[in-house]
């Protein structure tokens, strides 16, 4: 049997009877809810008696830190996080978080637990990776957003009074100086793809020209390239694949979808290598794989390549020219520098690489632009007249 019973505005307490204990006393389980009306609280309570009933319910004071980890899965992170990212936070609860917390009571969690959680992550020795040397700050403050996020859930949903997580100091980033090319770099690297198959040489070009991630240039389709007006329209990526499978999806925030200009050269290369694509479509017949997809990049039966195919290559081709190491990412940075170096305003780079906000830009490529700073500023030197020397006397 259940029932409800009103405390307060919208604050609602739910009973589920079980029956009597063996002394004769009542055994029944109570929920406080808030709800705007009776027919949501009702709504609720029949919700919550099925909980009971099925034995799905666990009391908060009983609840570990792990059973809710389950909870918070199912209720908030299948639906509310992306594919991708839901993978790294189960990888790092798995690994990192549950043999600290996953033993202990949902309730008894307190902040100077997570501090010490925090500070160990931050020590010698704290990789699981076989290597030497401790996690990057970068690492440790995305475990600390993982905790913070489930524990704010179990606050929101009243298991516990607040979250301890909430007021410890967010650990720093320490960023690391971005490894780019500068102009006589970025000629080399053009002159040596010459050799190399043409889908390789476009890609890498579109990387420094565009500065398109990595997932969203495996996702680029032909249909989002106009080549008449010379514009690329960013409207999907692959970052990640689930059983061999791609997984597209929309870029995550909305400045993220973009529109951004092609130089004409560019344009004309590609329009070269359409032909090309067209050519290989067409000859694979019934082989064809890519589906309705026709991407800009993809293997020789029509399917995108995988996220990591094009990090891979780069990574061998630079060690078979002999040329400065860098990330497929840099490529990335390596043209938003060459940009601020051109003089190009911050918010006109941060529109091309879609940032969700100019302050993004300023805080990765800072240095860069305080150097582009200094320039600008040195040419204005010469309008400014010399100081006169004092005359003695």
């Amino acid at each position: 049997m259940a029932s409800l019973q009103k405390r307060g505005k919208d604050s609602w307490v739910l009973y589920v009877e079980l029956g009597t204990n063996a002394d004769g006393s009542r055994r029944r389980v109570t929920k406080t809810i808030k709800a705007s009306g009776i027919r949501e609280a009702r709504k609720l309570l029949a919700e919550f008696e099925t909980e009971v009933e099925t034995g799905h319910y666990i009391a908060p004071e009983k609840m570990t830190f792990a059973a809710f980890v389950e909870e918070w899965k199912e209720k908030y992170a299948e639906s509310e996080l992306g594919i991708k990212t839901l993978d790294i936070y189960l990888r790092f609860i798995k690994n990192r978080i549950l043999p600290v917390f996953g033993h202990m009571r949902l309730d008894k969690i307190q902040p100077f637990h997570i501090v010490n959680f925090i500070s160990d992550l931050g020590k010698e020795g704290s990789r699981q990776d076989g290597k030497n040397g401790k996690l990057s700050s970068g690492t440790i403050q995305y475990i600390h957003r993982i905790l913070n996020n489930i524990l704010s859930r179990a606050a929101e949903w009243k298991l516990i009074k607040n979250n301890p997580a909430a007021d410890i100091k967010k650990p720093k980033v320490k960023r690391k100086e971005i490894e780019v090319y500068d102009e006589d770099e970025v000629a080399l690297l053009f002159e040596l793809l010459e050799k190399e198959p043409m889908k390789w040489r476009i890609m890498i070009i579109l990387a420094i020209t565009t500065a398109l991630r990595r997932g969203e240039l495996v996702g680029l389709e032909w249909k989002h390239v106009d080549l008449d007006k010379g514009i690329i329209e960013v409207k999907q990526s692959i970052s990640h694949s689930i059983n061999g499978q791609r997984i597209i999806s929309e870029p995550k925030t909305h400045k993220s979808k973009r529109k951004v200009s092609l130089p004409d050269t560019v344009v004309e290369h590609l329009k070269e290598y359409y032909l090309e694509a067209r050519k290989k479509r067409l000859a694979l017949g019934d082989a064809w794989k890519g589906g309705d997809h026709f991407f800009v990049f993809s293997n020789d039966e029509g399917m995108a390549y995988y996220p990591e195919t094009p990090y891979l290559w780069f990574r061998e081709f630079l060690k078979k020219h002999g040329l400065k190491y860098i990330r497929f990412h840099d490529l990335r940075h390596t043209s938003a520098t060459l940009l601020i170096n051109k003089g190009v305003h911050a918010k006109l780079i941060s529109e091309r690489l879609g940032h969700s906000n100019i302050s993004t830009t300023m805080n990765v490529y800072g240095h860069a632009l305080q150097s582009a700073d200094r320039d600008a500023a040195n040419k204005l030197d010469s309008l400014v007249p010399p100081k006169k020397e004092k005359r003695n006397g």
